[in-house]
Formats: structure tokens, C-alpha cells, sequence
């Protein structure tokens, strides 16, 4: 019985090789390419658990691309901006200004809360679950 090396290289393809723990058979050394740090908030992490659970095949492909923390902070981003910008035509929308801020504090409190969660549904449906 012949001893195989702990370590090979395929010539063809390049890609190097360890002998399993049991002896038996080699495994590839493949490593994920680096990937660019970025901030990732709420809407980001969102998406990532949905393509993780929903879209695996997409998953994997921007995982081993090096693309998904990019994609996920590009998501974060304009779901912030889509949600500030429903926000703000809802605002307009309905009147909800400065004036009754200072006459009404706590009516407007309730109305920019409503606004945004509605904004926020939109922004999940049409974003984050895209």
C-alpha cells in the first residue's frame, strides 16, 4: 500500500488539493475571493437572510463572486432612501408639517410613525423581497 502525499496539485487547472483526514481521497482547497467590507444596516441584513433562506442559488453565486456585501449595502441603501422619500410625499401628501409639530406634537408623533411603517412595507416588498 502506497502512502499519498497530504498535498497535490492538479497541473491542468491549478487548483490545489489536501488528502482527507481518513486517507482515502483529496479535497479541493478553494477559498471565497476577498470581498470589500462595508456598513450593512437593517434592510441589508434582511436581504441577506431572505436570499439565504429564498434564493439560495443567487446566494451562493454572489457569495463565491465576491459581490454580496456589496450588493446587500447597495440594498441597505436604497431602501433607507426609498423609505425617507415615501415618508416625506406622505408628509406632504397629507399636510403633516412643521405647523402642526408645534401645534400638535404628539398627533404628529403618530402620523410620521404611520408613514413610515407604511413606507417600510412598501420598501420590503419592493426591495428587500425583490
Amino acid at each position: 500500500m502506497t502512502t499519498l502525499p497530504p498535498h497535490c496539485t492538479d497541473e491542468q487547472t491549478g487548483i490545489t488539493y489536501t488528502l482527507s483526514a481518513d486517507g482515502n481521497y483529496y479535497i479541493p482547497d478553494l477559498i471565497l475571493p476577498p470581498q470589500e467590507e462595508y456598513d450593512i444596516g437593517r434592510y441589508g441584513r434582511m436581504r441577506h437572510y431572505y436570499l439565504r433562506k429564498h434564493r439560495k442559488g443567487l446566494f451562493s453565486v454572489m457569495l463565491t463572486q465576491g459581490t454580496l456585501n456589496q450588493h446587500l449595502h447597495e440594498v441597505d441603501v436604497r431602501a433607507w432612501e426609498q423609505v425617507d422619500a415615501i415618508v416625506q410625499h406622505f408628509a406632504k401628501q397629507n399636510g403633516t408639517d412643521e405647523a402642526l409639530k408645534a401645534r400638535d406634537p404628539m398627533r404628529w408623533v403618530g402620523l410620521m410613525n404611520n408613514y413610515r411603517h407604511c413606507a417600510e412595507e412598501i420598501v420590503l416588498r419592493e426591495v428587500v423581497w425583490e
